[in-house]
Protein backbone atom coordinates (compact mmCIF):
# COMPACT_ATOMS: atom_id res chain seq x y z
CA UNK A 1 0.00 0.00 0.00
CA UNK A 2 3.04 2.23 0.52
CA UNK A 3 3.57 3.24 -2.86
CA UNK A 4 5.31 6.49 -4.66
CA UNK A 5 2.96 9.38 -3.80
CA UNK A 6 1.80 7.94 -0.46
CA UNK A 7 5.46 7.63 0.41
CA UNK A 8 6.13 11.15 -0.31
CA UNK A 9 2.85 12.46 1.83
CA UNK A 10 4.11 10.26 4.90
CA UNK A 11 7.33 12.22 4.33
CA UNK A 12 6.06 15.30 3.43
CA UNK A 13 4.29 14.98 7.27
CA UNK A 14 7.12 13.33 8.91
CA UNK A 15 5.98 9.80 9.56
CA UNK A 16 7.52 7.84 6.89
CA UNK A 17 10.77 7.52 8.92
CA UNK A 18 8.87 5.01 11.33
CA UNK A 19 7.10 3.56 8.16
CA UNK A 20 10.34 2.51 6.54
CA UNK A 21 11.35 1.10 9.39
CA UNK A 22 8.22 -1.44 9.72
CA UNK A 23 8.29 -2.17 6.28
CA UNK A 24 11.70 -3.77 6.90
CA UNK A 25 10.61 -6.35 9.37
CA UNK A 26 10.37 -9.51 7.49
CA UNK A 27 6.68 -10.43 6.06
CA UNK A 28 4.99 -13.56 8.09
CA UNK A 29 4.74 -16.68 5.84
CA UNK A 30 1.07 -16.62 5.85
CA UNK A 31 -1.61 -16.28 8.32
CA UNK A 32 -0.63 -17.28 11.75
CA UNK A 33 -2.69 -18.22 15.25
CA UNK A 34 -3.47 -14.56 16.40
CA UNK A 35 -4.97 -14.13 12.97
CA UNK A 36 -7.02 -18.05 12.37
CA UNK A 37 -8.48 -17.49 15.67
CA UNK A 38 -9.87 -14.10 14.99
CA UNK A 39 -11.24 -15.15 11.75
CA UNK A 40 -13.25 -17.56 13.28
CA UNK A 41 -14.44 -15.76 15.73
CA UNK A 42 -16.21 -13.04 13.34
CA UNK A 43 -20.11 -13.25 11.41
CA UNK A 44 -19.05 -10.58 9.29
CA UNK A 45 -16.54 -8.62 7.23
CA UNK A 46 -16.28 -5.71 4.60
CA UNK A 47 -14.82 -6.54 1.29
CA UNK A 48 -13.81 -3.83 -1.34
CA UNK A 49 -13.56 -5.06 -5.38
CA UNK A 50 -12.66 -2.96 -7.97
CA UNK A 51 -15.11 -1.76 -11.02
CA UNK A 52 -14.19 -1.85 -14.60
CA UNK A 53 -13.88 1.65 -14.90
CA UNK A 54 -11.77 1.97 -11.92
CA UNK A 55 -13.89 2.82 -8.99
CA UNK A 56 -13.90 0.54 -5.52
CA UNK A 57 -17.00 -1.16 -4.28
CA UNK A 58 -17.63 -1.84 -0.84
CA UNK A 59 -19.52 -4.83 0.53
CA UNK A 60 -20.80 -5.76 3.35
CA UNK A 61 -20.22 -10.17 4.28
CA UNK A 62 -22.63 -11.23 7.07
CA UNK A 63 -23.03 -14.91 8.44
CA UNK A 64 -22.98 -17.37 11.78
CA UNK A 65 -19.61 -16.79 13.57
CA UNK A 66 -17.21 -19.29 11.79
CA UNK A 67 -18.80 -18.67 8.14
CA UNK A 68 -15.63 -17.17 7.10
CA UNK A 69 -13.00 -20.43 7.12
CA UNK A 70 -9.32 -20.39 7.32
CA UNK A 71 -8.31 -23.22 4.40
CA UNK A 72 -4.67 -23.14 5.09
CA UNK A 73 -2.56 -20.12 5.97
CA UNK A 74 -2.61 -18.73 2.78
CA UNK A 75 -6.14 -19.19 1.76
CA UNK A 76 -9.36 -18.14 3.20
CA UNK A 77 -13.06 -18.77 1.51
CA UNK A 78 -16.87 -18.41 2.13
CA UNK A 79 -20.03 -19.55 0.97
CA UNK A 80 -21.83 -17.49 -1.55
CA UNK A 81 -25.66 -17.77 -1.27
CA UNK A 82 -28.38 -15.83 -2.71
CA UNK A 83 -28.74 -12.08 -2.36
CA UNK A 84 -30.19 -9.17 -3.89
CA UNK A 85 -28.74 -10.88 -7.21
CA UNK A 86 -26.90 -7.48 -8.31
CA UNK A 87 -23.96 -9.50 -8.56
CA UNK A 88 -21.70 -6.36 -8.17
CA UNK A 89 -18.76 -8.51 -6.83
CA UNK A 90 -18.62 -11.04 -8.84
CA UNK A 91 -19.08 -8.99 -11.98
CA UNK A 92 -16.19 -7.08 -10.65
CA UNK A 93 -13.87 -9.98 -9.72
CA UNK A 94 -14.18 -11.48 -13.05
CA UNK A 95 -12.40 -8.67 -14.47
CA UNK A 96 -10.25 -8.05 -11.77
CA UNK A 97 -9.38 -10.11 -8.71
CA UNK A 98 -7.76 -7.88 -6.17
CA UNK A 99 -10.03 -7.34 -2.88
CA UNK A 100 -8.82 -5.92 0.46
CA UNK A 101 -10.93 -6.83 3.31
CA UNK A 102 -11.98 -5.11 6.49
CA UNK A 103 -12.45 -7.90 9.72
CA UNK A 104 -13.55 -6.31 12.67
CA UNK A 105 -14.10 -6.75 16.11
CA UNK A 106 -15.82 -3.91 17.44
CA UNK A 107 -16.05 -4.98 21.30
CA UNK A 108 -12.47 -5.14 21.50
CA UNK A 109 -11.65 -2.00 18.94
CA UNK A 110 -9.65 -4.56 16.80
CA UNK A 111 -9.40 -4.76 12.96
CA UNK A 112 -7.43 -7.19 10.71
CA UNK A 113 -6.81 -6.25 6.99
CA UNK A 114 -6.04 -8.28 4.47
CA UNK A 115 -5.06 -8.08 0.68
CA UNK A 116 -5.52 -10.85 -1.76
CA UNK A 117 -6.51 -12.02 -5.12
CA UNK A 118 -10.03 -13.88 -4.90
CA UNK A 119 -11.48 -16.56 -6.89
CA UNK A 120 -15.12 -17.07 -7.21
CA UNK A 121 -16.83 -20.45 -8.50
CA UNK A 122 -20.16 -21.62 -9.04
CA UNK A 123 -20.83 -24.35 -6.55
CA UNK A 124 -21.58 -26.99 -9.19
CA UNK A 125 -18.23 -26.78 -10.40
CA UNK A 126 -16.57 -27.56 -6.93
CA UNK A 127 -18.85 -29.79 -4.65
CA UNK A 128 -15.40 -29.99 -2.43
CA UNK A 129 -15.11 -26.59 -1.70
CA UNK A 130 -18.68 -25.91 -1.43
CA UNK A 131 -18.75 -28.73 1.43
CA UNK A 132 -15.81 -26.90 3.11
CA UNK A 133 -17.50 -23.82 3.12
CA UNK A 134 -21.11 -23.87 3.43
CA UNK A 135 -22.72 -22.93 6.58
CA UNK A 136 -25.30 -25.30 8.20
CA UNK A 137 -28.67 -23.67 7.91
CA UNK A 138 -27.58 -21.28 5.57
CA UNK A 139 -29.67 -22.52 2.65
CA UNK A 140 -28.14 -23.45 -0.74
CA UNK A 141 -24.62 -21.93 -2.04
CA UNK A 142 -24.63 -20.82 -5.32
CA UNK A 143 -20.76 -19.95 -5.30
CA UNK A 144 -18.15 -20.25 -3.43
CA UNK A 145 -15.24 -17.57 -2.73
CA UNK A 146 -11.79 -18.11 -2.04
CA UNK A 147 -8.91 -15.72 -1.72
CA UNK A 148 -4.90 -16.08 -1.93
CA UNK A 149 -3.73 -13.67 1.08
CA UNK A 150 -1.30 -11.00 -0.28
CA UNK A 151 -0.79 -8.98 2.57
CA UNK A 152 -2.52 -8.34 6.08
CA UNK A 153 -1.93 -6.41 8.96
CA UNK A 154 -3.61 -5.47 12.07
CA UNK A 155 -5.03 -1.96 11.94
CA UNK A 156 -4.97 0.95 14.71
CA UNK A 157 -7.79 0.84 17.25
CA UNK A 158 -8.01 4.10 17.46
CA UNK A 159 -11.45 5.50 16.51
CA UNK A 160 -12.80 2.19 16.88
CA UNK A 161 -16.21 2.85 18.49
CA UNK A 162 -17.40 -0.52 20.47
CA UNK A 163 -20.37 -2.05 19.40
CA UNK A 164 -22.42 -5.16 20.94
CA UNK A 165 -24.60 -7.56 18.50
CA UNK A 166 -27.61 -9.23 20.64
CA UNK A 167 -24.94 -12.45 21.44
CA UNK A 168 -22.42 -10.30 22.75
CA UNK A 169 -24.79 -8.07 25.02
CA UNK A 170 -26.38 -11.40 25.94
CA UNK A 171 -23.00 -12.73 27.90
CA UNK A 172 -22.15 -9.00 28.92
CA UNK A 173 -25.29 -8.34 30.61
CA UNK A 174 -27.35 -12.10 30.84
CA UNK A 175 -25.51 -12.56 34.89
CA UNK A 176 -27.32 -9.20 35.97
CA UNK A 177 -30.35 -10.09 34.15
CA UNK A 178 -30.62 -13.66 35.95
CA UNK A 179 -30.24 -12.15 39.64
CA UNK A 180 -32.60 -9.13 38.93
CA UNK A 181 -35.48 -11.85 37.46
CA UNK A 182 -34.32 -13.81 41.13
CA UNK A 183 -34.54 -11.18 43.10
CA UNK A 184 -37.79 -9.93 41.37
CA UNK A 185 -39.10 -13.37 42.15
CA UNK A 186 -37.95 -13.27 45.57
CA UNK A 187 -39.72 -9.69 46.21
CA UNK A 188 -43.04 -11.11 44.62
CA UNK A 189 -43.22 -14.12 46.59
CA UNK A 190 -42.80 -11.83 49.75
CA UNK A 191 -45.29 -9.18 48.84
CA UNK A 192 -47.57 -12.59 48.33
CA UNK A 193 -46.69 -13.42 51.48
CA UNK A 194 -47.58 -10.34 53.44
CA UNK A 195 -50.52 -10.03 51.17
CA UNK A 196 -52.08 -13.33 53.09
CA UNK A 197 -51.02 -12.79 56.11
CA UNK A 198 -52.97 -9.19 55.69
CA UNK A 199 -56.03 -11.12 54.97
CA UNK A 200 -56.12 -13.44 57.52
CA UNK A 201 -55.65 -10.59 60.11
Amino acid sequence: MFTPAVQAKQTAQGSRETYARITERPAPQGLGADEVAFLASRSSFYMATVTETGWPYVQHRGGPVGFLKVLDPQTIGFADYRGNRQYVSAGNLAGDDRVSLFVMDYPRKARLKLLGHATMQEAEASPDLVEQLATEGAGKVERVVTIKIAAFDWNCPQFISPRFDTEELAVLVGPEISRLETKVAELEAELASLRATKERD
